[in-house]
C-alpha cells in the first residue's frame, strides 16, 4: 500500500473521495476534512500569525511574498509562509507527496520541491504538484491524483458526477435568469481589509449559480479592488468568503465593512442581499466541495426560488 503525504487541504479531500484515506500517513496544518484525517501527523505549520486583524495578516503575507523573491539555496527555506517538518517526513517515508504550485505567495516549482526533499531527507518520493487555476483544472487534479494512487477509473467517475451535478444546477439557474429577465450582478469578496475580489475558479462557480461575476476572472489570480470601484459597481448580491476563514471568523470582520461610510449606500446592503459563506471549507478550497460551493452561491443569489437543499450551516445572511 502506498504511503501518501498531502500538503494541501483540497488534495486531502480528493484522496478521501478516492477511498484512500487509509494510505495517508501525514497531512498539512490546514487539512481538516474529512474528520478521520485529523489524527494524522501534521508535517507543516504556518509562520503567519492568523490570530490578528485581516489588515495585519495581509501585511504579513505581502512581506512573505517579498521574501520569496530573494534567492535561496534551499527550496524549503523559500517557503516563508509555512515550514515543513523534514525530520517527520523522513520518519513517515512517503511514496507520494501531494503539494501545489498555484499560489503566488511562495509558489515553489515541482523540481525545487524534489531537490529540497532529496537534499534534506534523502528521499525520492513522487511529487504530485497541483496547479488549479479554474474549475476544469480542479477536476483535472482529481484525475491526476487518481492516476498517482492507481484509482483512475474511480477518479473519472467522480469527476463525471461533479460535472453532472453542476449541469443540473445550471439548468435550474438558467430558468430563474429567464424568469427574472436578467443575471444578478455578484461580488464575491475573498478578503475584506483590504478588499479583494475572487478569481481563479470562483467566476466559474458564479456562472453555474446564475450570476454575473463582477470582480475576478476565471483562471486568473484574485484582484485587489478599492472602495471606489466597489461602490461604482454597486452589486446586486455581495458574498463574503475570505480566504482561509471559517464562517465564524468572517463574522468577526463584518464590522470592518459596516463601518465604512459607503457600505450602507450599496444596493445589496439596502435590499438585504449580503451573505457570508465558509470560505475555508468551500469557496477557497480547490477540491470536491466546489460543487456545494456553487450551490451555496446559487442560494445566496436566488434565495428560496432555488429548489435544492444546501448546507445550512455553511452560509448566513448578513443583516445591518
Amino acid at each position: 500500500m502506498m504511503r501518501v503525504v498531502s500538503l494541501l487541504a483540497a488534495a486531502t479531500e480528493m484522496i478521501a473521495e478516492l477511498g484512500c484515506v487509509d494510505q495517508l500517513v501525514g497531512c498539512s496544518h490546514e487539512c481538516d476534512y474529512p474528520a478521520e484525517i485529523r489524527q494524522l501527523p501534521v508535517v507543516s505549520k504556518t509562520l503567519i500569525d492568523t490570530n490578528t486583524s485581516s489588515a495585519e495578516i495581509d501585511v504579513q503575507v505581502k512581506q512573505a511574498a517579498t521574501i520569496c523573491n530573494v534567492p535561496q539555496t534551499n527550496a524549503l527555506a523559500a517557503l516563508s509562509v509555512y515550514t515543513i517538518d523534514a525530520q517527520l517526513l523522513q520518519r513517515l517515508q512517503p511514496d507520494v507527496i501531494v503539494t501545489q504550485t498555484q499560489c503566488d505567495v511562495c509558489a515553489v516549482s515541482q523540481e525545487d520541491v524534489e531537490l529540497a526533499l532529496q537534499q534534506t531527507i534523502g528521499l525520492r518520493p513522487r511529487i504530485v504538484a497541483l496547479a488549479p487555476y479554474d474549475l476544469q483544472d480542479v477536476w483535472q487534479n482529481v484525475l491526476l491524483i487518481g492516476e498517482a494512487l492507481e484509482r483512475e477509473a474511480l477518479a473519472r467517475s467522480l469527476v463525471d458526477g461533479y460535472q453532472r451535478r453542476l449541469t443540473r444546477l445550471k439548468e435550474q439557474t438558467q430558468l430563474l435568469v429567464q424568469q427574472a429577465g436578467y443575471k444578478p450582478r455578484v461580488a464575491v469578496l475573498e478578503w475584506l481589509d483590504p478588499l479583494m475580489g475572487a478569481g481563479n475558479w470562483t467566476p466559474d462557480l458564479v456562472g453555474y449559480a446564475g450570476g454575473e461575476n463582477l470582480f475576478g476572472t476565471s483562471g486568473a489570480h484574485s484582484p485587489w479592488i478599492n472602495w471606489e470601484e466597489f461602490a461604482a459597481a454597486d452589486p446586486d448580491v455581495i458574498v463574503l468568503a475570505p480566504c482561509g476563514y471559517t464562517l465564524e471568523r468572517t463574522q468577526q470582520d463584518i464590522p470592518l465593512l459596516q463601518q465604512h461610510p459607503g457600505w450602507q449606500n450599496l444596493q445589496a446592503v439596502k435590499q438585504g442581499r449580503v451573505y457570508a459563506i465558509d470560505g475555508n471549507a468551500y469557496i477557497n478550497r480547490s477540491g470536491p466541495r466546489l460543487v456545494e460551493s456553487a450551490e451555496l452561491l446559487a442560494r445566496a443569489i436566488w434565495g428560496s426560488q432555488l429548489n435544492i437543499d444546501v448546507i445550512a450551516d455553511a452560509y448566513q445572511q448578513i443583516t445591518n
